[in-house]
């Protein structure tokens, strides 16, 4: 018995050892082992606010800002601390409803976690702030922080500063987590391919916080924060006041500036148009004024100076004759025998100037911009005997022309630059099925057909002449603070290229004599400024244009090249003006203006009229206006069919809209008024008050008629009656046709202009 009884106590103790041991790991465990709880003590009491640094600061080549930082906030949330909110309070405040905001809740908690704060709402505006400020305390989980925002002083250069954006999935998924949900990045321009130097590192703060969520003080003396550094500053080559005269120049046009330092490839000024306030894609509105931007026909945010594909007209002519004097199928003395049209081809080729001796030289040729003598040079050169055919003629022109800087991307330091068009054999195989010679491609020499350039390219290749066959890649930064001298991303701009300094300085000099003389005596005397050599060629391209299905021809457009001054040039510029016609009379005024004012810091007064006429010129093409109306419609049709309001789609059929409804070459209605006239499938009461509407139009129509024919009738009754001897009145058969052809339009031409195809940039 005694023993029965021991060993029972013996298992008894051995019970409650076993669960003492329980409670003992499992204590162990909550306390030690697991950091839920200390997790939840620590989100209780403390707040872990990240802290973003200020992007570097852009300068240009004086030492001014012309990207700076300023403050808003945030409304940041933590998910897992969103507790007992008066959610409806809460959405009166941020103006959203109750299912939005559930949707963001659980949309930051599957995208950055439950415990990491969110962007829950970027960028307040102030009032929203105000209130927002005033009333944080109630909604536990949520917070305001601050986020440095770019702000643009000058409100200039938005093509070239670029725009910052929120980071999204697929950001995320490449940066391999390093950024998160909320961050900012550069999306476009400086900003995105110097997103690196820029951003800096975020840092962390730790606060105290009370019982009602209100922060109160610093954790632990700050000791465990981490600071955050400051994004690195760019300075740059920019002329912040010349980019600003460039832009005001090409208001109101569609086209591009690029002027370069060609000693040291150095961007100097870079403008496309139209452009846009760079500001307008910072601030609360940035989303609704970059949906504004895209919807925009006219493509204020596609950057033509880099991405913009034109035919290059005569400004190719000074590269046509360096190739040609290196090859040898032409000297300084060649001269042409030209009487206005080049006949040596199937198709003839005009030429403006008429008078004897116009391209007696190359110098002249060049001057008056003979177009039979560079086309008969071009022909030269792939023709010439060395080569033993055509097809390699054409691969060994391409290969001088590529050594110009054109047909492929230069590597400028902003992303998404086009490289052009240098045709090969194998675009001539295919259109003419391999059965082609030197006059099928004949007006390649004074850079029509198939040749494509961009404005960054021309300007280049003005750089390449000036420094008589060498140049730096074209850049805009010059230094980054902190980073070392051969750092990796400016080291490759300090190299310097020389594809064609093997042509002679005495090649190039006549060259510049001829270019000069362009400016003195030629189609750039708009251009002249006294006391600067200014060495330029003009250039007109013809502008055809895709149109409701139908090629219309269009203005052509003007180009300008020049560098300045010729000794010892400081600037190369290219303009091209869409739809401005002839290249001296828009392209020459524009460039001539930006390099008095580069080289002189100032315009004379003698020349500030010139400046105020061309700002007030406007250029824009009529037909942006009625593509932007026909997209626009459609847009409010579509919107009007599935919710069933008209309201927006109304306005588009008033009597001052219903013009532009009319095709541009037959004057018949357009596909998409003949579509609206259809009853709507998804809202029959929207097609009722349709109908309705159309049956006004027509009756006020009818009413309108009657009254005039009426009025008609008793002007011709009072007429016979006072005058027996008056003619019977007999009506006139109406017009056929009103609509305007476009295609029929004959171009005004020039010594820069021939019949030839275009295509649209």
């Amino acid at each position: 018995m005694p023993v029965f009884n021991q060993s029972r106590s013996n298992i008894i103790r051995l019970i409650f050892a076993g669960m003492f041991l329980i409670i003992f790991a499992q204590l162990f465990h909550l306390q030690i082992v697991s950091k839920k709880y200390k997790q939840q003590a620590q989100e209780n009491a403390l707040f872990r606010k990240s802290v973003y640094p200020t992007r570097g600061i852009i300068y240009d080549r004086k030492g001014r800002a012309i990207l700076n930082n300023t403050i808003l906030y945030d409304l940041m949330v933590t998910p897992s601390q969103v507790k007992n909110i008066d959610t409806t309070y809460f959405c009166q405040l941020v103006g959203i409803d109750t299912a939005e905001f559930h949707r963001r809740i659980v949309d930051a908690r599957v995208k950055n976690g439950p415990f990491r704060p969110t962007t829950f709402q970027g960028l307040l505006p102030p009032e929203m702030y105000a209130r927002m400020e005033e009333n944080i305390w109630k909604f536990p989980g949520f917070n305001l922080q601050e986020r440095p925002v770019r702000v643009y002083p000058y409100n200039a250069a938005a093509h070239i500063m670029g725009y910052v954006g929120e980071v999204d999935s697929a950001i995320l998924r490449r940066s391999n987590n390093f950024y998160q949900l909320g961050d900012y990045v550069g999306r476009s321009g400086l900003e995105q391919y110097y997103e690196k130097a820029l951003m800096g590192q975020r840092g962390i703060e730790f606060w105290i916080k009370d019982n009602k969520n209100r922060l109160v003080g610093r954790y632990a003396d700050k000791n465990l924060d981490t600071p955050a550094v400051a994004g690195k500053n760019l300075h740059t080559y920019l002329d912040i006041e010349l980019q600003q005269l460039a832009e005001r120049l090409l208001y109101g046009k569609t086209g591009a500036v690029v002027a370069i330092e060609p000693s040291t490839g150095g961007i100097l000024a870079m403008v496309s148009g139209p452009s846009y306030d760079p500001n307008a894609l910072t601030g609360p509105d940035k989303q609704n004024n970059y949906a504004r931007l895209v919807l925009d026909e006219s493509r204020p945010l596609f950057n033509r100076a880099i991405k913009g594909q034109y035919q290059s007209g005569s400004t190719y002519k000074p590269i046509g004759a360096l190739i040609g004097l290196d090859e040898g199928v032409i000297t300084p003395a060649s001269g042409y025998d030209c009487h206005g049209v080049y006949l040596a081809c199937s198709k003839p080729i005009k030429c403006e100037e008429h008078w004897a001796g116009h391209a007696a030289n190359l110098r002249l040729a060049i001057a008056h911009s003979c177009n039979s003598f560079f086309c008969n040079t071009f022909r030269l050169e792939l023709d010439d005997p060395e080569f033993h055919s055509v097809r390699r003629g054409l691969m060994k022109w391409k290969e001088y022309v590529n050594a110009f800087g054109l047909g492929h991307r230069l590597g400028v330091d902003i992303p998404s630059e086009d490289g052009g068009n240098i045709p090969d054999t194998s675009a001539y195989d295919k259109e003419y099925n391999h059965l082609w010679n030197s006059c099928s491609m004949a007006t390649m020499g004074i850079g029509q057909d198939k040749l494509e350039v961009t404005p960054l390219q021309m300007a280049n290749a003005m750089c390449i002449v000036a420094n008589k066959g060498y140049y730096y890649t074209p850049h805009f930064v010059r230094s980054i603070e902190g980073a070392p001298e051969d750092d990796t991303l400016l080291g490759r701009f300090h190299q310097k290229h020389e594809p064609v300094s093997h042509i002679s300085d005495a090649d190039y000099e006549v060259v510049h004599s001829g270019m000069q003389d362009v400016t003195e005596i030629g189609t750039g005397r708009p251009a002249r400024i006294p006391g600067i050599d200014i060495c330029s060629k003009t250039g007109t391209a013809e502008n055809k244009r895709v149109i409701d299905g139908k090629i219309v021809k269009l203005k052509s457009h003007s180009w300008f090249v020049c560098f300045a001054p010729r000794d010892n040039p400081k600037i190369a510029v290219a303009v091209i003006v869409e739809n401005g016609g002839y290249g001296g009379d828009q392209a020459a005024p524009i460039a001539s203006l930006l390099v008095e004012k580069y080289l002189r810091d100032t315009i004379a007064t003698s020349r500030l009229a010139l400046l105020d006429d061309i700002t007030k010129r406007n250029l824009m093409p009529r037909y942006l206006v009625r593509l932007q109306f026909k997209a626009d419609s459609s847009r409010a049709a579509d919107w009007a069919r599935q919710s069933g309001d008209s309201t927006r789609w109304t306005k588009y059929q008033t009597p001052s809209f219903r013009y532009m409804m009319l095709d541009t070459s037959d004057g018949s209605r357009s596909p998409l008024m003949l579509q609206l006239q259809k009853p709507s499938p998804y809202k029959s009461a929207l097609a009722e008050r349709l109908a309705k509407q159309k049956a006004q139009m027509a009756a006020a129509t009818i009413g309108l008629d009657s009254t005039i024919k009426t009025a008609a009738a008793n002007t011709r009754t009072k007429r016979d009656s006072t005058d027996p001897a008056a003619k019977p009145h007999t009506p006139r058969t109406p017009r056929k046709d009103s609509g305007v052809n476009l295609s029929a339009r004959k171009p005004a031409g020039n010594a820069d202009s021939v019949k030839q195809k275009d295509s649209t940039p």
